[in-house]
């Protein structure tokens, strides 16, 4: 009786013993998470105060694709942290002489900081002349209730004042827009903000 006490002892206290380095043992790695990326969606009807009766629309999708645009110039060969893809529209119809001004192109350039993101694209098709030209696009995600907002690097901006007085519009660098001052009045833009994506390894 005791030697069978004594095992059922023995077997209750290895059983224990088991459970605990069992609870003890580290849990499995979790995977490691994608790093974010920075995206805009979304279009709406801007008020221009310069073209106050005309129907001014844009339309922006973009994502972050980081490092994907390797470019010749020493240190470009892995492209930039705010490289990027999508399309963005742009529909100006004048109501004075009844016309649409219409563009579409490919976006190149990404970045944001908070609500707000400034991208550039390169225009693919137009009406107005304008294939091949980069254009710069800023998009303010509004808070609290206040209107989202667009900028855009024409018209009033991105003016190059010559040495002699002559006036010609600068050139677009990649993700070089103003700040956004228009006010979208219908439909809206999501902008999911992310942190410049670190350098890959060699």
């Amino acid at each position: 009786m005791k030697n069978r006490r004594r095992a059922l002892i023995l077997a209750g206290t290895a059983a224990a013993l088991a459970a605990t380095l069992i609870a003890a043992a580290p849990a499995p790695a979790a995977p490691a998470a994608a790093p974010k990326l920075a995206s805009v969606h979304g279009g709406g009807t801007i008020f221009y105060p310069y073209s106050a009766k005309d129907d001014i629309r844009f339309t922006v999708d973009a994502e972050s694709t980081p490092w994907t645009r390797p470019f010749p110039a020493p240190g470009g060969e892995k492209g930039l942290p705010t490289d990027a893809r999508g399309r963005v529209t742009i529909s100006h119809h004048y109501t004075e002489t009844d016309f649409t001004a219409t563009g579409e192109a490919e976006v190149d350039c990404l970045v944001t900081g908070g609500k707000t993101a400034t991208l550039t694209a390169v225009v693919k098709s137009s009406n107005v002349g304008w294939d091949g030209k980069r254009i710069g696009i800023s998009v303010q995600d509004g808070r609290r209730g206040e209107p989202d907002r667009v900028g855009f690097s024409w018209d009033i901006a991105n003016v190059d004042v010559k040495p002699d007085g002559t006036v010609a519009e600068g050139t677009v660098g990649t993700c070089m827009a103003p700040a956004p001052f228009t006010e979208v009045t219908k439909g809206g833009f999501k902008v999911n903000p992310a942190p410049l994506s670190p350098q890959p390894k060699s």
